[in-house]
């Protein structure tokens, strides 16, 4: 548990119910990459030790089959079946008389499914403790949000992400340098475990050389700023369609993802004062609606090329 980073007021609290024994139903949500998984992991260990976590906690996945017919017989089976409070096996670790139930990604668990997890919940939470981890929790019931200790974990700031990948960098022996850390940290957006594939990829393609923020670059997907200005200012100087049409030719050819170009015009727009904010909020207006049409399977060609022609229009 002391190796979680950035959810101190979750930790500390998580920390006096392992002291206590008396651990609630839990409901963590937040961001991906911010250590949901990992801490209730890492709590099951400091309660059972390692050779009672097989017996003593359930883990299930988005990938595993969790239908209704899954709750009623494989969870229940589970949670009804008590416990001794002690045994040999579990040494120095306190060992509660419960088991523990994981259901990750439960925001994608049917409603079915969810109501029937509810009455599990109800029935067996003397020999049985429940934690759900998800991502939006709006998409949980109410009646099995309400049955929780609701834990919400933060995306990791910029000074916490270059802090634990400093530590992974000494420990595995990268050359880096303190912008690199910076640079991934920011296009990470606070996801610790997308900004620690980053960096293993780096790794491997540099070896034993010093990680450069170009590679960094490269490897997250992200546009380089010249050809987002360059595309903002062809739009922006009256080009003719064909003109405008070559232009995103150039950079949708290189293999870039629409959603990231989208993603920075919008920020390249937001930062040129020499947009007034009512081109600022209509331009804004277009990219919310064609962000939803590449959700649909919009062409993305077509979108882009579609949304340089309305900055035209626009500036």
């Amino acid at each position: 548990m002391d190796s979680i980073s950035a959810q101190e007021q979750t930790v500390a609290v998580l920390k006096k119910t392992i002291e206590s024994q008396n651990l609630p139903h839990m409901l963590f949500y937040g961001p991906p990459g911010t250590g949901k998984t990992s801490t209730i992991l890492a709590l099951s260990r400091e309660l059972y030790g390692p050779k009672l976590m097989k017996s003593r906690v359930l883990e299930l996945n988005a990938s595993d089959e969790r239908g209704i017919q899954v709750v009623r017989e494989k969870v229940k089976n589970f949670a009804r079946t008590a416990v001794s409070n002690r045994t040999k096996e579990a040494g120095d670790y306190p060992c509660p008389p419960y088991k523990i139930v994981i259901l990750d990604e439960a925001d994608l668990m049917t409603q079915d499914a969810q109501s029937a997890l509810r009455r599990v919940i109800e029935t067996y939470s003397k020999v049985t403790r429940f934690c759900l981890i998800c991502n939006y929790v709006s998409r949980i019931i109410e009646p099995l949000a309400s049955r929780c200790a609701k834990f919400r974990f933060k995306p990791l700031d910029i000074s916490n992400t270059i802090s634990r990948l400093k530590m992974i960098c000494e420990q595995e022996d990268v050359n880096y340098s303190s912008q690199t850390l910076e640079e991934l940290a920011t296009l990470s957006e606070g996801d610790l475990r997308k900004a620690i594939m980053y960096l293993q990829s780096a790794s491997k393609l540099h070896k034993k050389e010093m990680i450069t923020t170009e590679s960094i670059r490269e490897i997250t997907g992200v546009v380089p700023d010249d050809m987002i200005n360059s595309l903002i200012e062809s739009a922006k100087s009256k080009k003719n369609e064909i003109q405008l049409e070559e232009e995103v030719a150039k950079v949708m050819c290189s293999g870039f993802s629409a959603v990231q170009i989208l993603s920075q015009i919008q920020d390249q727009i937001l930062a040129d004062y020499q947009i007034n904010e009512t081109q600022k909020a209509r331009i804004g207006e277009f990219i919310g609606q064609f962000d939803k049409y590449l959700a649909d399977g919009t062409d993305e060609h077509l979108v882009i090329t579609n949304l340089i022609k309305i900055i035209s229009v626009e500036c």
